[in-house]
């Protein structure tokens, strides 16, 4: 019994995970429910057993990495003791997920182009979730007369969207420096130089002087 439920659960992480790739690659609309099976070399029946329709699936796609990534987030900034150091582990924490998974900002931004078509709801309330953090982190530094006052939406897009860029133009951007070398396109850049760039530029802009 053990070892037919622990199967199970690989074969749900399979198709979870094919389904990631997929959907990042071709959207949700060009995506079928015979690609990830084939993908995943599962029966489509059992796709349906498992989460009813595609989006269904997409759904579970999507939460699963909001959740990830809120936690993330949330629990590394439980090791802080400034609202800097919480704005720090905030921007690193998703430039290192966004780059270990890069197709998490490529299902993002696809989603977004479509204003949150295929998922609205569990959209806002995800974004809403990470916009949260930030926007405390921020009125809190303000408060304590750290931070000058911000937009917090507009600051929160430079962050992500910053970071969401970054990865997925990464195959643009080596491109173009194979056919320039003399344009620095940060083809080359880690994941970390990205992020304390980031950083450190937020903070100078938003630090009281």
């Amino acid at each position: 019994m053990a070892k037919q439920k622990r199967n199970a659960q690989e074969t749900k992480l399979k198709i979870l995970t094919n389904a990631k790739l997929l959907f990042s690659k071709q959207g949700y609309d060009a995506t079928t429910v015979d690609d990830i099976a084939n993908a995943s070399d599962v029966n489509k029946a059992l796709i349906y057993y498992y989460f009813k329709n595609k989006s269904g699936l997409y759904s579970e796609v999507m939460s699963g990495l909001f959740d990830a990534i809120y936690e993330e987030v949330v629990n590394s900034s439980k090791k802080c003791n400034s609202v800097v150091d919480e704005l720090e582990v905030f921007i690193y924490s998703y430039a290192s997920y966004a780059y270990k998974h890069p197709y998490f900002p490529a299902l993002l931004l696809r989603e977004l182009s479509d204003s949150g078509a295929h998922l609205p709801e569990m959209m806002f309330v995800s974004m809403r979730r990470l916009f949260s953090l930030l926007s405390d982190i921020l009125k809190r530094a303000e408060e304590q007369k750290v931070f000058k006052h911000s937009i917090a939406m507009v600051v929160h897009f430079m962050i992500i969207g910053g970071l969401n860029l970054m990865v997925t133009t990464k195959p643009l951007r080596v491109k173009a420096m194979k056919m320039d070398k003399d344009i620095d396109t940060c083809a080359d850049c880690l994941v970390d130089d990205v992020a304390e760039f980031i950083f450190e530029t937020m903070k100078n802009s938003l630090e009281v002087r």
